[in-house]
């Protein structure tokens, strides 16, 4: 038989195996093809060698430690935050007396957005999305009682404010007499993505990326246990991205962040070992576990390539992961507990090392005690009873997976490759190129709900008419008054000339392109308020204005 006809006949039996398989038909949520079955054939053009290896070894595939969860459990750190500091203290004191091993702070919107609570703007929207910091004050009460050296890590999501909210916990360790080095934070600090997917930016783009860095480059030198910067690629998800969109443009972002600090005289091992990655854990439960499989191997070869670091521990990414609450329905509420333990098992077997379950009544208010507990024991039920943790990627070298991953992988690539043809981040999103990305797909998923193609339980399929009767949480109408009575008395007590000079010497550090941590921590430190110094930088830096229109 002739070169020719040997690869006729290899190219025929492979239509005929595709064939067999059933090819044409289903697809995974972002899209990938999923026949009847995967053999060996599928992984012929797979180093499998090379690809995987073992847990703990390059390209970390596998996992970023051999022994995984058998080692130590991930970190389980419920979302939460609401009211008052006050409020938010004793719910953070009920999880951790319920064995939760972290605390993870929501943040109101007017904090998020550098407003005081007595803004006008602030008004009706105080304490709603999270808890209201106004000071160092609140950051006191809030984890008053804590232990900040016993508590597995303390995070919040604090993103355009991100240098402010490290100056509030370096303060508070310093206050406490507890060396910020003994105990450990993460910062989401990702302002990236604000400009795409949610919206809680203050300061243009350039400026607002240099604020970030401030933060990491801080931390690198002087608290280097700190988490400075978690690149979130859970938003582009909720905003409807795909699985390569989630990861792609994270990794973009990332990769603008580490740029950065390494024009300020960084080096990658300087702070890569402290990043994390934020991902969320949508409801396609392969599609998430060759998800967290193909971050890391990206990671890993884009450290050693773009960065020519062979250092492990830069190139390990550290994935934080959250449920998806965008899967949660307000129609018969209860499926959601059923929802959230898949992709929380589906989070473990990927591979994280910060897991938050969402509860079950989140589509209808702020999550219940009660419902709040239950995600909880979910993943202490996972962690103990399941026995997935016993073994590290228990799922390594199944051929639909692997598959699945490399699929992923490519995609990625492809993903950065544009990103990169583009100028990088910042430029792509001034461009619109996320933005528009998300919106097509989002449209694409939206359009298969409405026709019935994708199927959602109690929703387009299974639903039962029923009127939704369930106990939620709502918080109190008082917090308002509360925290705006709290406010007027800080302002009333404390020294107004050290506020006035913590002001002046962050005006002062803005204007001369330094570092703001350690004047913010000393603004911090007089109680001068998020309001107060976000108005001081929007005079240094200007404000943010949406574009009319990002399409072209």
């Amino acid at each position: 038989m002739s070169a020719n006809s040997k690869e006729e006949a290899k190219n025929q039996a492979a239509q005929d195996q595709k064939s067999q398989k059933g090819e044409k038909g289903l697809r995974t949520l972002s899209g990938y093809p999923v026949p009847k079955f995967y053999t060996a054939e599928d992984l012929k053009a797979f180093d499998i060698e090379a690809e995987l290896g073992h847990p703990g070894d390059y390209p970390f595939t596998r996992g970023i430690t051999e022994d995984m969860y058998r080692e130590k459990f991930w970190v389980m750190s419920q979302y939460a935050g609401f009211g008052t500091a006050r409020e938010s203290n004793e719910r953070f004191k009920y999880l951790i007396a319920k064995g939760g091993s972290g605390v993870g702070i929501a943040l109101d919107l007017p904090t998020q957005l550098g407003m005081d609570s007595d803004h006008p703007q602030a008004q009706g929207e105080v304490g709603r999305t999270g808890v209201a910091i106004d000071s160092l004050r609140d950051i006191e009460i809030m984890l008053e009682g804590i232990p900040l050296e016993k508590v597995g890590i303390i995070r919040t999501t604090a993103n355009a404010i991100g240098p402010i909210a490290c100056a509030w916990l370096v303060a508070l360790g310093e206050k406490r007499g507890c060396p910020p080095t003994t105990f450990s934070v993460r910062l989401q600090n990702d302002v990236l993505k604000e400009f795409v997917a949610r919206g809680t930016h203050i300061f243009p783009p350039a400026p607002s990326v240099k604020l970030c860095i401030d933060a990491l480059e801080y931390c690198a030198r002087h608290v280097p246990n700190w988490l400075p910067l978690t690149a979130c690629g859970s938003h582009m998800r909720q905003a409807g991205g795909k699985v390569k969109h989630e990861l792609g443009f994270a990794i973009a972002n990332a990769i603008a962040y580490a740029d950065e600090a390494i024009r300020r005289g960084l080096k990658i091992e300087d702070f890569a070992p402290t990043l994390t990655f934020h991902f969320l854990i949508h409801k396609d439960f392969f599609e998430e576990i060759a998800k967290y499989r193909a971050a890391r191997r990206v990671w890993a070869k884009l450290v050693k390539t773009r960065y020519g670091s062979d250092d492990a521990e830069s190139q390990k990414m550290h994935i934080s992961a959250y449920t998806a609450g965008v899967t949660l329905t307000a129609q018969q509420p209860l499926n959601n507990v059923s929802r959230v333990t898949l992709q929380a098992l589906a989070a473990v077997l990927g591979g994280v090392q910060y897991l938050a379950t969402s509860s079950y009544d989140e589509a209808l208010s702020l999550p219940s005690e009660e419902a709040v507990t239950i995600a909880l024991r979910t993943q202490q039920i996972i962690a103990h009873e399941s026995g997935v943790a016993s073994v590290a990627d228990p799922l390594g070298g199944s051929y639909f997976l692997e598959h699945l991953t490399d699929a992923i992988e490519k995609d990625v690539w492809a993903v950065l490759e544009e990103v990169e043809k583009k100028g990088g981040a910042v430029e792509a999103i001034s461009q619109g190129f996320y933005q528009k990305e998300l919106m097509e797909s989002a449209w694409e998923q939206q359009r298969a709900i409405d026709r019935g193609e994708e199927i959602v339980v109690g929703v387009n399929q299974y639903e039962t008419g029923e009127e939704i009767e369930m106990p939620s949480f709502r918080v109190n109408p008082a917090v308002e008054k509360e925290q705006l009575e709290n406010l007027a008395r800080l302002k009333q007590e404390r020294d107004s000339q050290a506020v006035q000079r913590g002001l002046e010497a962050v005006r002062v550090a803005g204007k001369k392109n330094e570092n703001l941590v350690p004047s913010l921590v000393e603004a911090v430190k007089a109680y001068a308020t998020i309001g107060e110094i976000c108005d001081v930088l929007r005079e240094v830096y200007g404000e943010y204005k949406e574009p009319l229109s990002f399409l072209r």
